[in-house]
């Protein structure tokens, strides 16, 4: 039997704490059990990416409980920021960085480098790697997330059901999101903000004010996280996807939307292009606009709500591009290769 052991952050099971780095974690080691590995998980608590001397010491802990040549899969939110962790294990362990988002500094290049192989979950993270760290090319693979077959979600004739799914943090643009929104003039539109609101909860205060300032208050709603059942209707229960993310390595959010036959409305950032992907005759299955440009957001959410026919045109593209994308058990099967290949 294969035998990988798995680094990751504690709490990755934490229902209060979802992200997509974490449900990636979680699917594919269990798809990887699947096929047949014996995982051994080593969760390391501390405040990552920004640890303390206690958990530093507890990753090279973890890592000295690995027999000798062992392989290693780590998190990149714990490897990026402990190259002096990894570096002394590199001669010993064959260690396989798993990088959700670069962190772009100094100390990840050192740890990326003491990797015998670094999976990046796009191919825009991968370029990125290799136009700023200038890691070697047979080091660097790509294992995208995969998505779960889920029922096209049932359209209303309005479209003004908006979904925006992600940590309420600067990071993901909200902010952004409620200045385009406050000059979209249609009566229709509702907007649900789904995501966790304790990773900065001045900015969650600072978001509120605004949307009461700007008198949408009784208009964007702010649940929190959602998971499993209550995630489901979040989706089945929206017509489109918004996102307004600053900075994106892919967006498992919007496959997730895609997966239930919603357009995406979201900034071009990142990896968001390639998640996004076409419809079989070439079309955007939504409608991606320049990011930090609220005015252009504002454009296209008016395009969307005012248009019938261009509601039509973009549900059926997203139908269309649902058929094309893959499940998690593909995710795991292609990080079962590159282990494979790692170990060889």
């Amino acid at each position: 039997m294969t035998e990988v052991h798995v680094v990751v952050p504690d709490g990755i099971n934490d229902p209060s704490r979802p992200s997509g780095g974490n449900v990636y974690d979680r699917r594919v080691c269990r798809g990887l059990v699947a096929l047949g590995w014996s995982v051994h998980e080593h969760a390391v608590a501390g405040q990552w990416p920004l640890p303390d001397a206690a958990a530093r010491l507890a990753v090279a802990a973890a890592l000295a409980r690995v027999p000798d040549g062992g392989q290693v899969l780590v998190d990149g939110l714990l490897a990026s920021v402990v190259p002096e962790v990894l570096e002394p294990e590199a001669d010993r362990l064959r260690l396989v960085v798993l990088l959700h988002m670069p962190r772009d500094e100094p100390r990840e290049v050192a740890a990326l480098s003491a990797a015998s192989a670094i999976v990046a979950t796009s191919d825009w993270t991968r370029g990125w790697l290799l136009d700023n760290y200038a890691l070697p090319e047979d080091r660097v693979y790509v294992v995208r997330p995969g998505v779960d077959v889920a029922d096209v979600a049932p359209a209303s004739p309005s479209g003004g059901r908006l979904l925006c799914v992600g940590a309420i943090t600067p990071l993901k643009g909200h902010d952004l999101l409620l200045d385009a929104l406050a000059t979209v003039d249609d009566p229709a539109w509702r907007c649900v903000c789904v995501g966790s609101v304790e990773l900065d909860v001045d900015f969650v205060e600072m978001l509120r004010r605004q949307a009461e300032d700007s008198g949408l208050g009784d208009r964007v709603c702010f649940t929190g996280p959602l998971t499993d059942a209550a995630l489901e209707r979040a989706y089945a229960e929206a017509d489109a996807l918004v996102l307004a993310s600053r900075a994106e390595t892919y967006g498992m959010v919007v496959i997730e939307a895609l997966a239930r036959g919603l357009p995406v409305v979201a900034t071009e950032v990142g990896g968001v292009p390639e998640a996004l992907g076409h419809a079989a005759d070439g079309s955007r299955p939504g409608l991606l606009v320049a990011p930090g440009d609220p005015q252009a957001l504002a454009q296209a959410l008016c395009r969307w709500l005012g248009d019938p026919r261009e509601r039509a045109r973009l549900r059926v593209a997203a139908r269309s591009r649902r058929l094309t994308l893959s499940d998690w058990s593909q995710a795991s099967r292609e990080l079962s290769a590159v282990l494979t290949e790692v170990a060889g």
